[in-house]
């Protein structure tokens, strides 16, 4: 059994950590109430960019999980902070690759959206003026996106990226995700993305100012070590990686950094909470 020492916050991967898609793995309701029951601070942060607030909140319900607003961070979220820290959101054009997610955001900060591409008279395909293209996960994803989002870039507007995980665990299994987008973008204008999302520190810090934890108080749960548990080693913080996601233990045994635990699900890491001292 982990021994949880000095831990006061929790910041919490969704996606193979708490369910796969719309199905809530084993031991979900418990693990809140213990989470409660211990009063540790928690945030639930996840590179999936799809979703709003609202709707992460109605989700957790309708699995028997009532959660507060500022308990959940997505990618969407950090990186529309990310840039209104650095731009001024009133003189800033963005075209966005993604679903609600990641516009509604972008519009909370006060950043201005474009639209498709437009044919001139001369038949020349011109984007609408975007300063930056955002890239989320889309499941409206069309080729006129992908052909806006690649004409602003080529014209010079800022390429980024609210994650780069390349695969997604649903209820029907693993499929693509926003790194496969990514790819197409990138081989389409020779230009890599800057990534908010786990596996840089990004979201984890704005995740810890929220919380108003140390470093040294905050554990990271995830299922990818290739995002969570590296985002949480850049962060400075300990790491939990549960089995019930991505990566496995073999994946452990060629990888330079390493969890600061490992355990088969959250039902494990419920049992460590309630032995903690």
């Amino acid at each position: 059994m982990a021994d949880l020492t000095n831990v006061h916050a929790m910041i919490i991967d969704m996606d193979g950590v708490l369910w796969h898609g719309t199905t809530a793995l084993p031991g979900l309701v418990n693990f809140f109430q213990v989470l409660r029951q211990r009063n540790l601070r928690f945030i639930l942060a996840t590179n999936n960019a799809s979703l709003t607030q609202d709707q992460y909140i109605v989700k957790l319900a309708e699995m028997g999980v009532s959660v507060t607003h500022n308990e959940i961070l997505t990618s969407g979220m950090a990186t529309a902070l990310y840039l209104a820290e650095r731009h001024n959101p009133a003189n800033t054009r963005v075209f966005v690759v993604g679903e609600q997610g990641a516009t509604q955001p972008l519009i909370e900060q006060g950043f201005t959206l474009t639209g498709l591409y437009e044919i001139n008279k001369a038949g020349d395909a011109h984007p609408k003026g975007a300063d930056i293209v955002v890239c989320g996960k889309d499941h409206t994803l069309s080729w006129d996106k992908l052909a806006t989002a690649t004409l602003n870039i080529r014209a010079g507007a800022q390429f980024i990226a609210t994650n780069a995980d390349t695969t997604l665990p649903t209820e029907h299994g693993v499929t693509l995700g926003n790194g496969a987008i990514l790819a197409a973008l990138h081989v389409a204008t020779d230009v890599a993305p800057l990534c908010i999302g786990k596996p840089e520190p990004i979201m984890y810090q704005q995740a810890m100012k929220i919380l108003g934890a140390k470093p040294s108080e905050t554990i990271a749960i995830g299922d990818r070590l290739e995002t969570d548990i590296l985002g949480a080693v850049r962060a400075n913080i300990r790491s939990i990686m549960v089995l019930t996601g991505i990566s496995s233990t073999a994946d452990l045994k060629t990888s330079h950094y390493q969890p600061t635990w490992v355990m088969p699900d959250i039902i494990a890491i419920t049992h460590a909470l309630q032995d903690m001292a």
